[in-house]
């Protein structure tokens, strides 16, 4: 994979713009910015809208799963998360190529 990382809702706005990935792992508790907002944000991107992004999240109580779905996320991936089974997680959400 290759890996484009944001500090915060700022940059990843600006990184989504630029590059339109191929997939977002977004994390719902950014500095100055709640992850669901900026989940919104990217669904009105003209070009990369239909993007997968997945909650990357410490939000693992009962309903943040279908709260962040609701919201617009494609997945969700509860932190802390599993090295071993990460990876493929992860690419279950990325698109046929």
């Amino acid at each position: 994979f290759r890996i484009l990382a944001a500090k915060n809702a700022t940059d990843a706005r600006i990184l989504f713009r630029q590059h339109i990935p191929d997939l977002v792992l977004m994390d719902m508790h950014l500095p100055g910015r709640d992850g669901l907002s900026i989940v919104h944000e990217f669904r009105l991107d003209p070009v990369g809208g239909k993007t997968p992004i997945v909650a990357l999240t410490a939000y693992a109580m009962r309903g943040d799963k279908e709260r962040f779905l609701a919201g617009g996320c494609t997945g969700y991936i509860p932190k802390p998360i599993d090295p071993k089974t990460f990876v493929s997680e992860v690419r279950q959400y990325l698109p046929e190529k």
